[in-house]
């Protein structure tokens, strides 16, 4: 399991998981304003800290049937590497459950991980060559950061198929899923978020440039930055989660509630 995830007294634990409840909280508000999500399908999910060193190990995750748009920070489950639901109201979708728990157990470094169906990382997803192209700055650290699953014929419904994508992911962040949609993962909430937004925007700037019919151009592969380090360490990811999160404050959102 993650040693990233700290052990914490019962009260700094507490805390800590209120705050991180608002953070997943208004990227649950901000996917749907954005039209990332699907329905009442897609998930999000954060590995939970600690109180005690021998405690098992808990996600937060958003439970079935409820919109985005919906969720407040109170209102997300809290489940069991193996599916049970421990606290709070409603069921773990079982795609959300083969998915999320399996690659948070073993990937030490997806602490969250955002599964979402963007318009533009879909579309993306949809063709022969899903690849990112080396056209625009932001592939510059991208890039090298992107893993592509070009093997699922259909949605996940085993142990066995999370694990397979759990080992696809591997030290990667992002993993364009093939006519699916993409899953990112990050050592916070806000990390996972900024990097998702960035990689939408960037997929959002290739499938246009794509629609003209003219060829993309080119960036010279000597300018590829290769870095596969926390997100947050080369972006302002917390300040970009937090300017959000003023303006849902600002419009009355309840979805730290």
């Amino acid at each position: 399991m993650s040693a990233i995830i700290q052990s914490l007294t019962d009260t700094e634990a507490e805390a800590r998981t209120w705050a991180l409840r608002c953070d997943m909280a208004a990227v649950f508000r901000i996917s749907a304003r954005l039209g990332w999500n699907e329905q009442i399908g897609n998930h999000n999910s954060l590995m939970l800290p600690l109180a005690r060193p021998d405690d098992a190990p808990t996600f937060l995750i958003n439970p079935r049937g409820w919109r985005f748009e919906e969720l407040t920070a109170s209102s997300l489950i809290v489940c069991a590497l193996d599916g049970r639901v421990l606290r709070g109201k409603g069921e773990l979708r079982k795609v959300a459950f083969h998915i999320h728990a399996r690659i948070h157990m073993h990937n030490a470094n997806a602490v969250c991980l955002l599964h979402v169906h963007p318009q533009y990382l879909t579309a993306l997803s949809m063709l022969q060559d899903p690849t990112f192209a080396l056209a625009h700055h932001n592939n510059l650290i991208l890039n090298d950061r992107v893993v592509y699953d070009t093997e699922a014929e259909a949605p996940v419904d085993t142990n066995e198929e999370g694990d397979r994508l759990a080992r696809l992911l591997g030290e990667k962040t992002i993993m364009v899923m093939g006519s699916h949609g993409v899953s990112v993962a990050g050592r916070t909430v806000h990390e996972a978020f900024d990097e998702l937004h960035q990689a939408e925007r960037t997929a959002m700037y290739q499938v246009t440039a794509m629609s003209t019919g003219r060829p993309l151009a080119a960036l010279p592969d000597k300018s590829r930055r290769r870095y596969n380090g926390p997100w947050g360490d080369k972006v302002d990811a917390r300040m970009h989660l937090d300017a959000w999160r003023r303006i849902l404050d600002k419009e009355g959102s309840d979805y730290a509630t």
